[in-house]
């Protein structure tokens, strides 16, 4: 069995000389990168430098989009995700996906977070309630919900409404979570509160994290990657990445002087 020492030093995931377009437009070129497991790497860079696509590659929540195409390769554990032994809902079960406006479903606040345990039929009866029970704990939820769990999940504050579907990303144990600029339409409170949480997954679970926040990025990832002009520009750990950038670019762009 391998050291802890050598599953951290594995990449959870693996963008090998990728090309990501949409039509005949390239939105990334030639971006090749790993991801480290068990850490957080955030992903930062101007609007519209293919952060969000890149993201959604990760997952596969791009291919069903008009004029998507993709070259170069993703690997999880050494093997494609397009490769067509790769299950797409087994994917998304190892990959999961938090989005930047929280997305409850039409259901109650206790079948929105089972509803992945269902769905992949990771348990039943008493053991799917427990599960979400020990999710909406861990997201610090379960005080506020616990006597309500029949309730509409629309009810809840935003900010609650984005724990809860982060519990219900939880519950059916990914090994990478894909974070779209979770914090983006909450209040500091909540945003504070999602990115202590954030910090207590790793190592057990390897997050990546898209955001427009520079101080979030220095607070919660252990190394970043700088997206500019369809290029990965520069990546490493994130205080290098902050404080002593190899490239102007980078320093430009995380002391504010554009994007």
């Amino acid at each position: 069995m391998p050291s802890a020492a050598e599953l951290s030093a594995t990449p959870a995931l693996r963008a090998v000389d990728l090309t990501l377009s949409f039509g005949s437009r390239a939105v990334l070129s030639g971006i090749t990168a790993d991801i480290q497991n068990g850490a957080v790497t955030a992903v930062i860079g101007p609007t519209g430098s293919g952060k969000t696509t890149l993201l959604r590659t990760f997952n596969r929540m791009n291919d069903k989009v008009t004029g998507y195409r993709h070259t170069g390769d993703v690997l999880l554990d050494g093997r494609s995700i397009w490769s067509p032994a790769v299950e797409l809902m087994a994917l998304r079960r190892r990959v999961g996906m938090l989005f930047q406006r929280a997305n409850p479903f039409p259901m109650s606040i206790m079948d929105n977070v089972a509803a992945g345990v269902r769905a992949h039929k990771l348990a039943k009866g008493g053991e799917i309630r427990e599960i979400a029970r020990e999710r909406l704990v861990e997201v610090g939820l379960w005080d506020a919900v616990s006597s309500r769990l029949k309730d509409s999940p629309f009810r809840l504050s935003g900010g609650q409404q984005q724990l809860l579907c982060l519990a219900r990303a939880l519950a059916i144990s990914p090994e990478v979570l894909l974070l779209d600029e979770p914090t983006s339409a909450l209040d500091p409170m909540a945003t504070e509160s999602i990115e202590k949480l954030i910090r207590t997954l790793v190592p057990k679970i390897t997050v990546i994290i898209v955001t427009h926040n520079m101080a979030q990025a220095r607070r919660v990832a252990d190394r970043t990657i700088f997206l500019h002009q369809q290029q990965l520009v520069e990546r490493g750990p994130t205080q290098q990445v902050f404080e002593s950038p190899a490239r102007e670019e980078t320093a430009r762009y995380v002391s504010g002087r554009f994007g």
